[in-house]
Order: C-alpha cells, then sequence, then structure tokens
C-alpha cells in the first residue's frame, strides 16, 4: 500500500505517502483524481483541495521520473462528507476588504450554520477580533482569503482564567490560561471552547497581525490580561485543521488545551524569528493529538508538549499522552520539538518520526526542575527517522530549568540532593533511534539529571553525528541553569543518569574523544565510535 488516506473532509482530503523519508522524497509522485491529473509533489503528506462534499472519487498515485511514470499504480476510492448549506460570510454583510471590521458578519455567520454546515471566506482579508466556534460545523478560509487580526487589544474579550461556583465555592470552572496557569488571557482569533466535530480548513491564510498591534511590546507585562492565540482549543473533542498558513501570532500560535481527539495536517505556521514566545503548537493536557505534515518556523519553540503548572496538576490534573508528530519541517525556534517546561500534570506516549529539524538551537528539547510535582512523570518519547541539519544542540535534557519567577531560586537550582516530595519531577524513558545529526555545533547530547531524582533512561541507538569544523563552531550554553558552562564540539555529557544505552553511535568532528559522565548509575554501550 503506497499511501494511507489520513483524513476525509466535505471539500478536500489528505493522504500520506507510506516510506520511511522525512519529510518529503527524493522522487516524486503524481496523483490523479477521477482520471484528471491534480498534483506531482516530493512531499510525503498531501492534501487536495477544491472537491464536492458528498461525492465519490477514485484517487492514483504513481511516481514520476523524468516526467514519465515508473514503477506500480496505487489506488484508493473515498466519499467526501456531507454538507448541509454554504453560508458565504458576504451575504452576513463581512466585507473583505481589510479596513472594515468584519467581526460581527463573520461571528453571525458561523452562529447561524446548521449542523455540517460550512462557514466560507472566500477570496478577500476579512479584519476581525475573536471569533468564537461551536460544534459540527466546518470553517472554511478559501484561497487567496485572510482573516485578519484586528489589532487593537481594546476589541478583545477576556476569558477568565477561574471562575468559582457561586453556591460551591470549592467548584471551579477554568477557561482562560497563561504558561500552564488558570490566568486571564484574551480570547484568540479562534476561540473554540466545549465544542465537538469542528473542522477548520482551506488554502488561505489567517494572520494574527500582531507586528501591528502593541502585543509584542513589553511582552512578559500584563495588560488587562495576557497575550492571545491564534488558535485556541478548549476543553474540545474532535477538532481538525487542515491546509491553512498561520502567521504573526500575539504567543503561542495553536494552543490545544484540556482536549481530545485532534488532528491538524498540513499546515504552515511562521512568525518573526525574534518575535517573544511565538511557539508554534503547544498541546497542553491534552490526548491523542496528531500533527503530519507541517512546517514550523518561529521566534520560541517549534513544538512545545505541555501540561501545566502545579496548581493545574494538583486540582484539574489532565496527563499529555498520544501525540504524534510525523513529516514535518521545523525551523529555526528555540526547540525543533520540546517537553517541558510546563508539565506537572506528565507527559508519556509521544511518538515523533520522519522530521526534518532545521536550524534550530536545540532538537529535542526536555526541560523541567523542582516545583512541576510528583505528576510531573515525562516518559515513552520516541524520536525516530530523523534528519537535524545545523542544529546547535540536537539532544537537551534539563531538570533545572530557570524558568518562572523562582526560577532562580536556591530550591530550584542548587545541585546537590533534596529531599524528595510532591513537588519533585521525574524523566523516565527518552529513545532517540535512527537519526541523522549534521553540522553540530555546541554538543550532541546534553542531559542533567536532578541527584534525587535521576533522568531515567536515555536510548541511543542507530545515531550518527557530524560536527562543523572547529573554525565554523560557536561556544553556547546546551541547558538554560544557573552557572552551567558553553560548550564548544562536545560530543556528550551526562549527569545523574539512571541507566545509558548505546547502539551503534558514531560521533564526528567533536573536540573530544568519549562521553562525560557522571554518576551515571548503568551502561549498556556497543559499538559507540569517535572520529576525528
Amino acid at each position: 500500500m503506497e499511501f494511507t488516506i489520513v483524513a476525509i473532509f466535505n471539500r478536500s482530503v489528505t493522504i500520506e505517502r507510506n516510506n520511511k523519508n522525512a519529510y518529503e522524497t527524493e522522487v516524486p509522485c503524481r496523483l490523479i483524481l477521477n482520471g484528471k491529473v491534480v498534483k506531482e509533489t516530493t512531499q510525503n503528506v498531501i492534501s487536495l483541495y477544491g472537491l464536492t462534499p458528498d461525492t465519490e472519487y477514485e484517487l492514483v498515485m504513481d511516481t514520476v521520473s523524468d516526467n514519465a511514470p515508473v514503477g506500480r499504480r496505487f489506488k484508493k476510492r473515498f466519499r467526501t462528507l456531507t454538507e448541509s448549506i454554504l453560508l458565504d460570510v458576504r451575504k452576513f454583510g463581512a466585507v473583505g476588504d481589510g479596513v472594515h471590521n468584519d467581526t460581527n458578519a463573520l461571528q453571525a455567520a458561523i452562529m447561524s450554520c446548521p449542523d455540517s454546515g460550512t462557514v466560507w471566506l472566500p477570496k478577500g482579508t476579512y479584519l476581525s477580533g475573536p471569533l468564537f466556534f461551536k460544534s459540527n460545523i466546518t470553517f472554511w478560509v478559501d484561497k487567496d482569503a485572510t482573516l485578519l487580526g484586528d489589532p487593537d487589544r481594546s476589541h478583545y474579550p477576556v476569558l477568565p482564567g477561574m471562575v468559582r461556583n457561586l453556591y460551591h465555592n470549592d467548584e471551579e470552572y477554568n477557561i482562560g490560561s497563561w504558561e500552564g496557569n488558570p490566568l486571564d488571557s484574551f480570547a484568540s482569533l479562534i476561540t473554540a471552547i466545549n465544542v465537538q466535530n469542528l473542522d477548520i480548513i482551506g488554502e488561505g491564510t489567517i494572520d494574527g497581525n500582531a507586528q501591528n498591534g502593541d502585543w509584542w511590546v513589553n511582552a512578559k507585562v500584563k495588560r488587562t490580561a495576557w497575550r492571545p492565540n491564534i488558535v485556541f482549543i478548549a476543553q474540545s473533542r474532535y477538532v481538525r485543521m487542515q491546509g491553512l498558513s498561520l502567521q504573526n501570532s500575539p504567543t503561542w500560535t495553536i494552543h490545544p488545551y484540556y482536549s481530545g481527539r485532534l488532528s491538524f495536517m498540513n499546515l504552515n505556521i511562521t512568525n518573526p524569528s525574534d518575535s517573544p514566545n511565538t511557539d508554534g503548537f503547544d498541546p497542553e493536557s491534552c490526548e491523542d493529538v496528531l500533527l503530519v505534515g507541517t512546517r514550523i518556523s518561529v521566534g520560541d519553540d517549534c513544538i512545545a508538549i505541555k501540561s501545566g503548572k502545579l496548581y493545574m496538576a494538583r486540582f484539574h490534573h489532565r496527563e499529555t499522552k498520544n501525540v504524534t508528530v510525523r513529516n514535518c519541517r521545523l525551523e529555526r525556534g528555540h526547540g525543533s520539538v520540546t517537553v517541558g517546561s510546563e508539565v506537572a500534570g506528565g507527559v508519556s506516549s509521544v511518538h515523533v518520526s520522519q522530521c526534518i529539524f532545521s536550524q534550530t538551537d536545540r532538537g529535542v528539547r526536555i526541560k523541567t526542575r523542582r516545583g512541576r510535582g510528583e505528576r510531573s512523570i515525562l516518559t515513552d518519547m520516541t524520536f525516530e527517522d530523523i534528519k537535524m541539519d545545523r542544529v546547535h544542540m540536537p539532544v537537551t535534557v534539563n531538570m533545572f530549568y530557570f524558568c518562572d519567577p523562582d526560577g532562580h531560586s536556591e530550591y530550584v537550582q542548587d545541585q546537590s540532593e533534596k529531599p524528595v516530595d510532591y513537588r519533585t519531577p521525574y524523566i523516565g524513558h527518552l529513545k532517540i533511534k535512527d537519526v541523522e545529526c549534521t553540522g553540530v555545533d555546541s554538543s550532541f547530547v546534553c542531559a542533567y539529571g536532578l541527584p534525587e531524582a535521576p533522568i531515567g533512561k536515555l536510548t541511543l541507538k542507530r545515531v550518527n553525528v557530524s560536527f562543523l569544523p572547529e573554525a565554523e563552531r560557536t561556544a553556547k550554553c546546551p541547558i538554560m541553569m544557573d552557572g552551567f558552562p558553553e560548550m564548544n564540539g562536545k560530543g556528550m555529557f551526562l549527569k545523574n543518569v539512571t541507566t545509558l544505552e548505546i547502539e551503534d553511535l558514531r560521533i564526528k568532528g567533536s573536540a573530544d574523544t568519549e562521553p562525560e559522565m557522571e554518576n551515571v548509575i548503568e551502561k549498556d554501550i556497543s559499538n559507540m565510535i569517535y572520529e576525528a
């Protein structure tokens, strides 16, 4: 079977080529829909648009070499979803000139849409404040259409962080969120709370327009409420996004929160490299999350998997689990795929595969600290079939991360052993397999566990690493903790690790010839080679 159908929508479909290549292949494929050639591409995840609802299609794929078919052809049939009605937002008064504020017209169309209906943004630029979505509809941003964020924060409603029951004060309802705590936040351009069966699709653009407001000015100062996302999905299930370009977010671009059964495919997420805290994709306290075929280039972590800070973990606990990231291209940013640092609820069953990490500071980045708590168990995290190109520090594991107001306190930063209590986090098993790292700069692996709670197990299998020439390297600090030195050409540094498992590891061009290890209790090492 040459390809798999990932998702079927009312007017589009996403498929995935079945191979082990990262993000794309050298030999393009050709897609033939109902007898007509519709696309040629090298990408592994492909979306086709402009389909008709409730219609049977035959999709044929073959490979292309010098514009001539080669090899076998593969065929699948599918039927698009039904659509009860198509609502053109212009009929509700939307102007789409980028000047007139279209918020009310767009919201009216959304609220008027019946089950299985579609709200359609045709060609144009629709200036809007936050829109609130409901269940069982499709929101279609067509090609050459842009949903443009209103730059005036006074036009943004506030989502209260926590609301207490008037008659039962011990009952809480959380809506707003900021960096792992239940805090008042502005509503996002796309806000979906307590919804299900929502599709947001199209070849258009969702532009947060943050550069034309004051969202990035004094970004760490709360003004009325904390900054919004472009997309905030809370307490929801069965939400899907496909095809869209998202850019210029006020803060984290897509923030799924306490939600599940979420799918994101063929997105293009772009924020300026110097924009503050503009992570690309941050699922928090979510389960069953799929991200495929997506390109992310942002001002902070490309992907950051989270589960809140201590208050939410103690009183509204939900672990993040079953997160799949596949066939994505992650560029620039502080980390390609990060777990942390707000992970008090725990994270498990993360599988990242067939991805390209390009020119990020760190590739695999695990970060936590004392104070995240005993439910902060990070384990069963697998990264495989990945190409890292010019990633300064491909693997970092830091249990002394100096975030939050108390991040530089003696309790967080003291490297001597502390008592294990309800505030102590734990890292279990991290697996790195079938990975190619080229153009490494500072260090390949830097892993620093807590003395009272060492990293459980680090596995490296079939990994090839090559460093930049010495003249091209720059000393950098691989992990953000107080007093940790800069490194330049360091192969491996490990401290406070229970088990290190290495099989077929080749490191070329590092400044050292063997790992630096302290308090690494069990070592199972076979075929580890350092080359000049």
